[in-house]
């Protein structure tokens, strides 16, 4: 399985073991972090999901769609890194991926 860095808000970093197939967002919200919404359940639909990428994976990452990229400008705490983890399915190549949780809007 492979292993996800996550930083809360409150900047407490936990290593879960995700599972492969499941978007990251999924794997965030399985594992017990209540500050990820994901009011739509991954329908790239509500930005609630919103997550910063250590640069390290930004390159390993699939391309942005125009959606996500559209969701992701109503946020005023989007930077180069901004992702929406619900877009990310998490595969054994992203072993280690570290993100952070954004800050709600």
């Amino acid at each position: 399985m492979p292993k996800l860095l996550v930083t809360n808000r409150s900047g407490e970093e936990t290593t879960v073991e995700a599972t492969a197939g499941l978007s990251v967002m999924e794997n965030i919200r399985d594992n017990g972090f209540d500050e990820l919404l994901a009011l739509c359940g991954g329908c790239c639909s509500c930005a609630t999901c919103h997550i910063h990428v250590d640069p390290e994976f930004a390159d390993k990452l699939p391309k942005m769609s125009e959606d996500e990229n559209d969701l992701l400008d109503s946020s005023d705490h989007r930077d180069e890194y901004s992702r929406l983890s619900c877009q990310i399915p998490m595969t054994a190549d992203l072993d280690g991926l570290k993100v952070t949780i954004a800050e709600e809007d």
